[in-house]
């Protein structure tokens, strides 16, 4: 038994109809597609060995304690590992698209998670064209954030094909239920336990906490400073005045959108080789791109503005491994939609990132996110809610999580192309993930059915985003080759 952190709770506490906070990825491979049956054997072997994936949420009666993971009973995995076969194509074409692709994913993640269960699920997709397949993964954002996830990823996939891995795990897993055996046959924890993990758990970040207090007390102007530094970081977050409202804020409903795109990761460097920045810079300055051509389309004023996106910042170290769990803090990035030109809105980022790293505003969104380590759970949640719902500052929000280079493989099967999935809550009607694989960045956007008819649109603006920012790096570059001009 393991207490939930007051983070993780977070995204436990804030789900409802409208707000579903599962995160996923779909991964594609090169066929033919293998039997569905071995596929399915072999997935839920590789993820059973991840103990969290064997575990289930047991949430607190009324107001004591917070949530916390305990070992399923009777645990099966291939109860969470699925088979569907994607329609054809609507005009009667063939095999089903990319579009079809999409629309799976957007149905899907609209459907809760069991919280008797274990908080995920694998669906394996076939019928797709180009002689492709897929694997569809949804995990419950309260288990892990896009670091983590990458570490559920690496113990599924392998840098080297596996031409007999498939064949093995039927044999691993004769029959349902085996892969069930030790924690998964473990009798369900007692209230009594229960109360005892979190007192346990309570008093460690109670005593955590009274050694930070011995700290701050024992530099009494340094901690002061920082505190200063801390609430006007918050205050700039929380409490500045909100931008105009636009069609990208506002009320969403239960369906969903999803769509994606892939850029080629030497478009990255081609830039910052010519115009300098870092990666994430360069790809914020395309996001910045693809929201203007949207606002542009749908008709809206953008000049001389800015709008805010909550940009996601690891907290995990370098290195380490076999963390699930989220470890993240926020910022809000100013992304200059109002301007046109690639180079000025690329500088212009750098610069807005650079002055955050400083600003401290990492700190401050901790403290909200931490709020349960310092006040009561039930008052914890309903600030946490009171936020998501009423806050008019955010306009979206965009991760960016680094992958491997390297090719990964299901057994035999060469995964091409992953792309990630990201919730919409509150009021913030687009989000945007991107994850780095291979020599490609891949872009997953979901949006709210009801109000984002135009999606895809954006998906077009962010392609061209790259596109304007590797055309004016060439003209830097050519600029820079030209020679001299010879007359006086």
């Amino acid at each position: 038994m393991e207490r939930m952190s007051s983070l993780d709770a977070i995204f436990l506490a804030i789900e409802d109809e409208r707000n579903q906070m599962s995160i996923g990825s779909v991964a594609l491979f090169d066929g033919p597609a293998p039997p569905v049956d071995a596929v399915r054997r072999f997935l839920a072997g590789r993820i059973a060995r991840v103990p969290r994936c064997r575990q289930r949420v047991r949430e607190p009666k009324g107001a004591l304690g917070r949530a916390v993971w305990i070992d399923a009973v009777e645990f099966d995995p291939l109860d969470h590992v699925h088979a569907v076969a994607l329609p054809g194509r609507h005009d009667g074409s063939g095999a089903a698209g990319d579009a079809d692709l999409d629309a799976f994913v957007a149905d899907l993640f609209v459907t809760p998670l069991d919280r008797r269960r274990p908080l995920w699920e694998v669906w394996v997709a076939t019928g797709l064209d180009g002689d492709r397949w897929a694997l569809v993964a949804k995990v419950h954002h309260c288990m892990v954030d896009g670091i983590a996830g990458n570490e559920l990823l690496s113990a599924i996939l392998t840098p080297a094909p596996d031409a007999s891995a498939l064949d093995d795990a039927v044999g691993a897993i004769a029959a349902p239920g085996a892969a069930a055996a030790g924690p998964g046959q473990a009798r369900e924890s007692s209230w009594w336990a229960f109360l005892r993990c979190n007192a346990a758990s309570a008093l460690r970040t109670a005593g955590a906490h009274g050694r930070a207090l011995a700290g701050v007390l024992a530099r009494p102007d340094r901690s002061w400073r920082r505190a200063r530094q801390v609430l006007l970081a918050a205050e700039r977050l929380w409490y500045h005045r909100p931008h105009l409202e636009t069609s990208l804020t506002g009320p969403i409903g239960t369906r969903r959108r999803w769509t994606h795109v892939a850029v080629p990761f030497a478009d990255v460097a081609t830039v910052r080789s010519a115009l300098g920045g870092t990666v994430n810079d360069v790809v914020l300055a395309a996001m910045t791109r693809g929201f203007r051509d949207l606002m542009l389309a749908r008709g809206e004023t953008v000049e001389g503005r800015t709008m805010t996106a909550m940009v996601p910042v690891s907290l995990h170290v370098p290195g380490e491994h076999g963390q699930v769990g989220n470890r993240v803090a926020n910022v809000h990035a100013l992304l200059p939609i109002g301007d046109g030109d690639p180079r000025s809105t690329l500088r212009t980022v750098h610069a807005h990132l650079d002055e955050l790293k400083d600003s401290h505003e990492v700190d401050a969104t901790g403290l909200l996110l931490r709020l349960g380590d310092y006040v009561p759970r039930v008052l914890a949640d309903r600030v946490v809610r009171l936020v998501l719902h009423r806050q008019r500052n955010v306009e979206t929000v965009i991760t960016n999580v680094p992958g491997p280079r390297r090719p990964l493989h299901l057994g035999p099967h060469r995964m091409l192309e992953g792309y990630p999935i990201a919730p919409i809550a509150g009021r913030v009607r687009i989000t945007v993930a991107i994850w780095s694989y291979g020599d490609r960045l891949f872009v997953g956007i979901t949006g709210d059915r009801d109000t984002v008819p135009d999606l895809d649109r954006l998906g077009r603006g962010i392609e061209r985003g790259f596109e304007a920012l590797v055309a004016s790096a060439r003209a830097v570059g050519t600029a820079a080759a030209a020679p001299a001009d010879p007359s006086p």
